[in-house]
């Protein structure tokens, strides 16, 4: 995901005010040790979430909470006409438990 110039404080004070039906979408579809990194020289986001079932987590993108999170959002990152965040997928390349 990327920021707007400019944008990265106050990405971080709406994470940091995250909506109480949001935490419990999250945790309610299994997600869960979430967290969101930001690269301040490129504003690309980083994030990294713990699920239980990747189904159950995909049908959580269209619940009205997370419809209405992404619309909060498109102000502050480039979004896709769903107003859903532009999201790139990473290779992964070592793990190591």
């Amino acid at each position: 995901m990327k920021l707007y110039p400019g944008k990265e404080e106050e990405y971080e004070v709406r994470h940091n005010q995250l909506w109480p039906e949001m935490r419990d979408m999250i945790h309610q579809y299994g997600g869960k040790n979430y967290s969101i990194f930001l690269d301040k020289e490129t504003l690309v986001l980083f994030a990294s979430i713990e699920i239980e079932d990747e189904e159950l987590w995909a049908k959580s993108a269209d619940t009205e909470i997370n419809r209405k999170w992404w619309d909060f959002m498109a102000d502050i990152m480039e979004t896709n006409p769903d107003n859903s965040p532009v999201c790139v997928d990473l290779h992964p390349v070592f793990h190591l438990d």
